[in-house]
């Protein structure tokens, strides 16, 4: 198990871009914290209002240009990638022009940036516009067929996310091709088999597509899913596991645990591992960051380092007893 990296990819190039930075920096400074081999892989998400995100919508302030560049020097300067989340399924072909991704992909166009897709429209598109980048394909394509999966592995992805309920099928992952092209989204809060999965991926591309129509024909005007005659947007969509704490999730049987990363999946040649939360809360991200690259025995202290400089850094307030 010696050299062996655990690749972590990290939620949130915006609402947690501040809190990340102070965990890079606490695992260039305070490495014994740290299990053995963790690596920061990348940050994923997207710049609001990037109409080509999918997964979960953003809305918002739209990020300037100089921010952008910032974050993206930011994690780049540290060797660190940022993995766009360009996974709205519903696109069309007036989509592929937009002005704001394409600004976005042009400023981190320079060879060691990521993009995660699904819509086979916008990744042809990518692949001959921006050809630097790194592909990774989604999970929310729910690839669950081995042949398919097999299939899409041998494709030209530098990245294959599994969907999660393939997650503890052995007989499934001890076959697959290119383990080291493999990531696993370790701490999906949904149930097993959920039925509703993809259809929340097309909601939130409605939404995405919706929220920047609203804002070009609104400028200022606040954002109300209940303006549009769109049913299809489902308005009144709920899942339990909008709901579910960071510790319910373990319970999950497509839960994978840091001992059966560091047990099962490394020994076995899987080494590359999705840690969910955008739009959760800073705490439920903190306490998934414990759980997965701190030591056990370092938890407290390193929690408690970890709350100091975030509040040190305004990103959270804790208020004097």
């Amino acid at each position: 198990m010696d050299n062996i990296k655990a690749r972590f990819h990290l939620p949130g190039l915006t609402g947690n871009f501040k809190m990340n930075m102070v965990l890079i920096t606490m695992l260039e400074n305070c490495p014994e914290y740290f299990r053995d081999g963790v690596e920061i892989a990348s940050l994923f998400g997207a710049f609001p209002p990037s109409v080509w995100n999918g997964g979960r919508p953003i809305g918002g302030f739209t990020c300037s240009p100089d921010y952008i560049y910032a974050v993206v020097e930011a994690c780049n300067s540290r060797g660190i990638p940022v993995r766009f989340t360009f996974t709205n399924p519903m696109l069309k072909e007036e989509h592929l022009k937009d002005d704001y991704c394409n600004m976005v992909m042009q400023i981190a166009n320079n060879g060691l940036n990521e993009v995660i897709v699904f819509s086979e429209l916008l990744e042809n598109y990518i692949r001959e516009t921006y050809p630097k980048y790194k592909v990774t394909s989604s999970t929310c394509k729910r690839i669950t067929d081995p042949v398919k999966l097999h299939e899409e592995l041998n494709k030209d992805y530098n990245v294959v996310v599994l969907d999660y309920d393939l997650n503890n099928r052995w007989d499934i992952l001890d076959d697959l091709p290119h383990k080291e092209k493999v990531e696993l989204l370790a701490n999906s809060s949904c149930i097993p088999n959920c039925q509703k999965r993809s259809d929340e991926y097309e909601t939130c591309g409605l939404q995405m597509i919706a929220y920047n129509e609203h804002i070009r024909k609104y400028p200022g005007k606040p954002f109300d899913m209940k303006d549009y005659s769109n049913k299809t947007l489902a308005t009144d969509f709920d899942c339990p596991a909008m709901r579910r704490d960071p510790f319910e999730i373990r319970t999950l049987r497509q839960h994978i645990s840091p001992d059966l990363i560091w047990n099962e999946y490394l020994p076995r040649g899987f080494n590359q591992f999705k840690l969910s939360g955008r739009g959760t809360g800073r705490l439920w991200v903190l306490e998934t960051y414990m759980y997965y690259l701190i030591k056990p025995e370092c938890r407290d202290e390193a929690r408690f380092i970890f709350m100091h400089n975030l509040e040190k850094n305004g990103v959270i307030k804790i208020d004097n007893m």
